[in-house]
């Protein structure tokens, strides 16, 4: 599954056109069209139940966000990547997953564009709520963020961040699905770091002896999702951590210098916020400094 046609919702906050020029890259790897939406708030256009609302402000906004996307547009179209505008009143959230389903994309990028002096999470509730209910591969872009390492306060702009991801991998079906995505990106990745966690209660309940053969076990498994993706022309180079798992992957990230982080989106498997809350696809997105790549 390639990526050719991506939904950019944009409220034409700071940084949005830098967030879109870090997908241009995606040209080398198949994109062919972006499809811009602009959400108008109900509230922006003196909505009443049962009323209705004000069609000449509504009008109003539309032109004004149909003039900004012209320009982003003459950007695309420099680039030979085609570009359409959607412009809708309505709830943010139905509005972007609606549009997604009928412009049928392959990849859905949401998320603040920047994030600096405000709250330790890298998520909205408009972001928390599109992951929980997207069925498509979506990227919680992060362009500028703020974050803390080791007692520092850092800030770090996200340029690249198809160049040099990291695949939080399981041996599911998911994780399958993800590879695939991977191996369409050839053109842009320049490697791939696959990380594998053995979480604190397996290291608590197990004897040394179960606890390597589990190890050469990882090991092999994650060295058969190199040679795959190797066999596509990727590099890819495995890495295992041990404790928890939020804590270990970005850990790594880290380390390893990684450009995005990509885990399996299991949000729609979850029935209740509480456990959604502790998903791992919900927490990276959260804590992580690195855009987000879920994949149902």
């Amino acid at each position: 599954m390639a990526i050719e046609k991506i939904l950019f919702p944009s409220r034409f906050r700071e940084l949005a056109y830098e967030s879109l020029e870090t997908l241009f890259p995606l040209k080398n790897a198949g994109l062919k069209e972006v499809v811009f939406c602009h959400v108008i708030s109900r509230e922006d256009v003196g909505f009443v139940p049962y009323g209705g609302y004000l069609k000449e402000e509504a009008n109003k906004l539309r032109e004004e966000a149909v003039i900004r996307f012209a320009d982003w547009q003459k950007s695309l179209s420099e680039r030979g990547i085609g570009s359409k505008v959607i412009v809708n009143v309505g709830e943010t959230v139905h509005e972007i997953l609606k549009a997604a389903e009928a412009e049928k994309v392959d990849l859905l990028v949401i998320g603040r564009k920047k994030r600096v002096d405000g709250p330790a999470t890298f998520i909205g509730s408009h972001a928390h709520k599109i992951i929980t209910r997207s069925k498509i591969p979506t990227l919680v872009s992060k362009y500028m963020v703020q974050y803390n390492d080791q007692d520092a306060t850092l800030t770090k702009i996200n340029r690249a961040p198809f160049e040099m991801p990291m695949f939080a991998a399981d041996w599911t079906e998911r994780s399958g699905r993800v590879l695939d995505l991977i191996a369409t990106l050839k053109g842009v990745i320049r490697k791939v770091f696959l990380f594998y966690n053995i979480d604190e209660r397996t290291l608590e309940k197990s004897a040394e002896a179960e606890i390597d053969s589990l190890r050469v076990n990882i090991a092999e498994k994650l060295q058969d999702y190199c040679d795959r993706l190797k066999a596509d022309g990727i590099e890819a180079e495995p890495h295992v951590g041990a404790g928890g798992m939020l804590d270990e992957l970005i850990r790594v990230s880290r380390e390893r210098k990684a450009s995005m982080v990509i885990v399996g989106n299991t949000s729609k498997d979850r029935l209740l916020s509480n456990i959604l809350d502790r998903s791992l696809s919900y927490q990276v997105s959260k804590m992580s400094e690195l855009p987000t790549l879920l994949v149902p």
